[in-house]
């Protein structure tokens, strides 16, 4: 682990702690906001920029309330862009 990861994770848990502090007070709205800077810490230190994010949520939101269906013909051709990579 480099040292800016390193200062990443202690911010990180730093947060986190701020976070469970805002709920604790029923500030749930800062909690919220805080959530937002902790995903995008954990972004930063997991490698995942913004564009994968996004793919994601997009195919999420294709998804969401619709049964798999099974790919059709031309998608089937054309190569996938992987939603995830493994991090480790």
């Amino acid at each position: 682990m480099s040292h800016s990861d390193e200062q990443l994770q202690s911010v990180l848990e730093t947060l986190e702690g701020c976070r469970r502090a805002l709920n604790e007070m029923n500030s749930r709205e800062s909690a919220e906001l805080l959530s937002i800077v902790i995903l995008d810490v954990r972004m930063k230190l997991k490698g995942i920029d913004g564009a994968d994010l996004k793919a994601l949520c997009d195919e999420m939101l294709r998804n969401a309330g619709s049964e798999p269906q099974p790919p059709s013909k031309q998608t089937q051709d054309q190569p996938r862009r992987p939603l995830l990579r493994v991090v480790k």
